[in-house]
């Protein structure tokens, strides 16, 4: 599990083609990366990846072609900036909101535009996720929690701090550029759960 709070940003160093899937080195650039081991979680701008091997700088991860066919990772580039996070431990503050890093669908970014400091930026959304994305709700975007300010039937809008756009992927981040989504753990558990109660 995440919290969508990015820790760090790293970049993309190799990717190579492994059997019809992918293995991804990445540079850990900011990433706080001590005590990292064998087998953890680390999101990859919001995509749950597994580190298999790491140095001092760096680790490899595989991505699967059901991965690489539902986000973003699979249209990468040598040297591309990407969000970082390392699992959340349970006596970490919970600053986000919960972020599986399981990706439900990829968007693309329609507008960006100042507002005083901060900047509001439009993204459009696969129809299919749009039901689970509510004004002031959480959403998570390339793997940073955020917080919906107005959503509609092509997609929603979202504030960046001037903090969040200089400490993440977003500063290198331009209008028409794909993203990865996931909507709220708890809105997709409701569904089930609803849905489930109607099949009795």
């Amino acid at each position: 599990m995440f919290t969508g709070l990015i820790e760090g940003v790293g970049s993309i160093a190799a990717l190579e083609p492994r059997g019809g899937d992918m293995r991804l080195r990445i540079t850990v650039g900011t990433l706080a990366f001590d005590g990292v081991s064998l087998g953890e979680s680390i999101a990859v701008s919001g995509v749950c990846l597994t580190v298999i091997e790491f140095d001092a700088g760096s680790f490899s991860a595989d991505a699967s072609n059901e991965t690489l066919s539902l986000t973003t990772l699979g249209d990468l580039k040598t040297g591309q900036a990407v969000n970082l996070e390392r699992a959340v431990r349970p006596t970490d503050r919970l600053g986000g909101h919960l972020v599986s890093g399981h990706v439900d669908g990829v968007g693309r970014v329609l507008s960006i535009h100042d507002d005083a400091r901060a900047q509001r930026w439009r993204f459009a959304a696969p129809q299919a996720l749009l039901k689970y994305i509510a004004t002031k709700g959480s959403i998570c975007v390339d793997g940073v929690s955020l917080t919906v300010n107005a959503v509609d039937g092509e997609g929603f809008e979202v504030a960046l701090i001037p903090h969040t756009v200089a400490h993440t992927a977003f500063s290198t981040t331009a209008v028409g550029d794909a993203v990865n989504l996931e909507v709220d753990l708890v809105a997709r558990y409701v569904e089930r759960l609803l849905s489930a109660r109607e099949l009795k």
